[in-house]
């Protein structure tokens, strides 16, 4: 089940019909669900940025759902939460690529956030990316081998652009900077009319 922040106030993105969002969240659920991630969203949904962020467990073997794909052409922004097991996840990889097309096609604005990884291991793929990478690729067909250089493509991008990066110290801080960016990239009067 997805869900959104701010479900009972119109988006503060309704007055510009490209945007249906303000963020989409990309994240690895059994790294942050419940935690960084969920902390995030109440931030952000307290800050009145209306946010998309999937709760649904995708079953092995499936692809992205189309109502996904939409929530994420339709975000103004996409905060992606690369954690340790990130990179495991094939869905969690579509979605990115998803997202930097976006980036190019749509000019949406990406906020990688790099939470107790190195932005170098997204980039290059070394460390614990490196890991999954060697797994994704074990037994990989042609048309697998394909979608491995997509997903490459696109943590090389991601890990290329600013972001946050927290390695140690206050979460809650560390939320309170990204919300403050965030919101300053908004205009007031739409955060305005989505009280």
């Amino acid at each position: 089940m997805a869900s959104t922040s701010n479900s009972q106030r119109p988006s503060s993105s309704s007055s510009n019909s490209k945007w249906r969002y303000d963020v989409f969240l990309s994240f690895r659920g059994k790294d942050t669900r419940h935690t960084f991630t969920d902390f995030l969203y109440g931030a952000l949904d307290r800050g009145n940025i209306n946010t998309f962020r999937d709760d649904e467990k995708l079953p092995k073997g499936e692809e992205i759902s189309p109502e996904l794909l939409k929530a994420i052409e339709g975000s103004r922004f996409a905060i992606i939460v690369f954690s340790r097991n990130y990179a495991d996840s094939k869905w969690c990889l579509d979605e990115l690529v998803k997202i930097m097309e976006c980036e190019a096609e749509k000019g949406q604005k990406v906020f990688p956030i790099f939470y107790h990884v190195e932005p170098t291991e997204v980039r290059n793929q070394s460390g614990i990316y490196g890991e999954a990478f060697k797994n994704h690729e074990t037994n990989a067909d042609e048309e697998k081998k394909k979608k491995i250089e997509e997903w490459r493509a696109a943590l090389r991008k991601a890990g290329q652009l600013n972001g946050f990066h927290l390695q140690n110290g206050s979460e809650y801080k560390f939320i309170e900077h990204i919300i403050g960016e965030i919101g300053i990239l908004i205009p007031k009067s739409l955060l305005m009319d989505a009280k």
